[in-house]
């Protein structure tokens, strides 16, 4: 009697943490989407300040309007708090996804939990959350974006190659604790690093705005009159850049070189001139990935971690021919 009433409670002690594991495995999968014709999709933008944003707002809104979607937009206006207040103000409007550019790596954190909480699945676009606090297939579906570090790389491989005895750096950095700018600053430096015979003088926030990238170019400037290179992490801090260099008469691309990432139109044009010796593209036109993605999920698809966006390189034997197809 007693080794039968031991069975029966080890198979009931069996049973039971099944059902726990199977909980568990539920709660560590990211919330469903059903298949339906027409979704109503959240896009929390972080903000509206440059080129680059706009273009990728306008992407994510012309994608949807072709589709039949409705889509709630919101723009944090380059505050991690007020997204968070945009998330949660999707959640209350029962949209059924929400496509996050998480302005910052570890403040969006409680929005992307909060609305797995609620149920909705989030797809983060062109910036990344900490991955030690949450991750991709678990908290949220996918990060779809470029490899930062790559890119930040791919400055550097053309620096060491093309610098011809130019070789104290300063570095533009974007904003403090942005998955782009901590990436960008990894992959540059480590590959400078390796080469050897570089020097980075200076590193310091500019937080991916032209007139504060123009401000913290002229202060390190003139802390560091022999500076040869600037290295930018966008496009917008290096025009500022450019006007720093022209407000001390030396002549950008020339006196000093100047290198950026984003590829838009107007950082084109400035390698075309000689003002920006090259310029790594970073895609901005999410709007058919980003859709694309969220419908392959709804149909039941497993999606990677990472949807990665390919990105071009442009320096003077190129940027003429690509400058109409720059965003």
């Amino acid at each position: 009697m007693t080794s039968i009433t031991r069975r029966r409670f080890m198979v009931t002690a069996s049973a039971i943490g099944a059902i726990g594991l199977t909980a568990g495995m539920a709660l560590a999968e990211a919330p469903p989407l059903a298949k339906k014709d027409s979704y109503k999709v959240g896009f929390a933008q972080t903000e509206s300040n440059n080129p680059w944003r706009i273009a990728q707002t306008q992407s994510m809104h012309d994608e949807a309007k072709k589709l039949g979607h409705q889509l709630v937009y919101t723009d944090a206006a380059g505050s991690a708090a007020k997204q968070v207040a945009d998330v949660n103000s999707m959640i209350a409007q029962g949209v059924d996804l929400i496509f996050l550019a998480p302005r910052e790596e570890k403040p969006l954190i409680p929005a992307v939990m909060a609305a797995k909480k609620a149920g909705i699945p989030v797809i983060l676009l062109d910036r990344n959350v900490d991955q030690a606090l949450a991750k991709a297939g678990e908290d949220y579906v996918t990060f779809i974006g470029s490899d930062f570090i790559d890119e930040g790389k791919r400055v550097a491989e053309w620096l060491i190659k093309n610098a011809n005895g130019k070789t104290k750096i300063i570095e533009l950095e974007g904003t403090t604790g942005s998955s782009p700018a901590n990436d960008r600053k990894k992959g540059f430096d480590e590959a400078i690093n390796a080469a050897g015979g570089f020097t980075i003088l200076a590193s310091q926030s500019g937080d991916f705005a032209r007139d504060k990238g123009r401000q913290v170019a002229e202060a390190l400037l003139q802390a560091h009159p022999d500076a040869d290179v600037i290295y930018a992490h966008n496009d917008e801090m290096a025009m500022g850049a450019i006007a720093a260099l022209e407000a001390i008469g030396k002549q950008p691309g020339k006196d000093v070189i100047v290198l950026s990432i984003d590829g838009g139109k107007e950082a084109v044009q400035a390698v075309v001139d000689g003002k920006i010796n090259a310029v790594v593209e970073c895609n901005p036109r999410f709007g058919p990935k980003a859709f694309e993605t969220m419908m392959r999920y709804a149909g039941g698809e497993k999606i990677d971690a990472w949807v990665k966006n390919e990105d071009k390189f442009y320096d003077p034997s190129n940027a003429a021919a690509e400058l109409a197809n720059a965003y």
